[in-house]
């Protein structure tokens, strides 16, 4: 990870992270009230309710799915976010199976998705899917498979839906740890700070491809629908 090898590499130079998971956990500061050194910035540890959330929604636009293919690293799959999301299943009557990815290779996870007969795919909130996204978005196309993303991004690149941190607001947010710490702020006395804006995108072109009616329901509830 980026921000543990800048830790690693000065105890000096004031550092803004901006990461996935327990900042904690991941050893970056020593709490989230009182980081305690020279790194600080925003945890995208948006809490494992997060992606029950997302699966219910997935089964709302397209409720004849069955089989759900959870595309992602065994290091993801052990996640707690992933037990919710398999709570999440059972009380839908889904079926969530793992489609192991490697690093940067995807090759696997589609193998297994097409072996085990997948009718829709749940893409694991990680580094390496958001740098595969449009693949990702194209083999579901392809196999005319919904697939929902945690990051907006995916929906732009044609991929159905997603719900998830904003981004932009994160990134937004960093800009003030900036200006602090240029006003004499000690990162050290920064608190971490979790996200406080979730969206959820639609694309109704995929959605059309796809065959699929998004029920208004979901409709009204979205943040951004891509026509």
């Amino acid at each position: 990870m980026a921000a543990r090898a800048v830790k690693a590499a000065t105890t000096t130079i004031p550092t803004i992270f901006n990461v996935a998971g327990d900042p904690v956990q991941q050893g970056l500061v020593a709490s989230l009230a009182h980081p305690g050194g020279n790194v600080t910035g925003l945890a995208v540890d948006t809490g494992p309710e997060v992606e029950g959330k997302r699966l219910e929604l997935l089964r709302e636009v397209s409720p004849n799915i069955s089989k759900v293919a959870w595309v992602g690293s065994k290091t993801a799959w052990e996640d707690p976010s992933r037990t919710h999301a398999q709570t999440a299943a059972r009380t839908l009557g889904v079926t969530l199976f793992h489609a192991e990815s490697q690093l940067n290779d995807l090759t696997s996870a589609f193998a297994a998705v097409t072996r085990e007969r997948a009718d829709a795919i749940f893409v694991a909130t990680t580094p390496s899917n958001y740098v595969h996204r449009r693949t990702i978005a194209e083999f579901a196309a392809k196999r005319r498979l919904p697939a929902s993303y945690g990051f907006r991004e995916a929906v732009d690149d044609g991929g159905l839906i997603s719900y998830g941190v904003s981004q932009t607001d994160l990134f937004r947010r960093a800009a003030g740890y900036v200006d602090k710490i240029l006003k004499g702020a000690k990162p050290a006395n920064l608190p971490v700070e979790q996200p406080t804006k979730f969206e959820l995108v639609i694309n109704l072109k995929t959605a059309k491809a796809l065959g699929l009616t998004i029920p208004p329901s979901v409709l009204g509830r979205a943040d951004e629908v891509i026509q």
